[in-house]
């Protein structure tokens, strides 16, 4: 693979940005959560105008390689909280997690965010506590009713 660049999501894109959360849940988190669960997380029949706002609302980041590929995405909020991080299954491991997080914390303090908070899923949590983040609170929030376990994380900024 070679270098990947990051550049502020394209308007258009959101079905593509779907199809890159919906193939991450259902292969990454599979391990970690059920059938039931990844469904209700990441159904396939779902609201594309809906998505399709939310992800305008959202402005992320991606992450393309040098076809145009998208291997990841991720946002900042204002309040330095990341609402969505998702990876592409066959990118997962291969350093664009990585180059994300470094994007995002180098856009933060840009803005003058002193810490990050996400709620993160249990086959992410790894991640971001290798990245100095830090449970606060475990929750069970109950996405179209069906329980998803999940940790929330903090880092702050130095």
């Amino acid at each position: 693979m070679s270098t990947p660049s990051i550049r502020p999501f394209l308007p258009g894109e959101e079905l593509q940005l779907h199809a890159l959360f919906h193939d991450s849940v259902h292969r990454l988190a599979v391990a970690h959560y059920s059938a039931e669960q990844l469904e209700a997380w990441a159904p396939a029949d779902f609201d594309e105008h809906a998505w399709s706002e939310g992800i305008r609302r959202n402005r992320p980041f991606v992450v393309e390689d040098v076809t145009g590929t998208l291997l990841g995405y991720a946002d900042l909020q204002p309040d330095g909280h990341i609402d969505q991080f998702f990876v592409a299954a066959d990118a997962s491991r291969r350093g664009v997690g990585t180059m994300l997080l470094v994007f995002l914390e180098r856009r933060a303090r840009q803005l003058g965010i002193l810490e990050l908070s996400a709620d993160v899923s249990l086959c992410a949590e790894a991640f971001f506590l290798r990245n100095d983040f830090r449970v606060i609170a475990r929750q069970l929030p109950v996405v179209r009713g069906i329980a998803l376990a999940n940790a929330r994380m903090f880092k702050a900024l130095g």
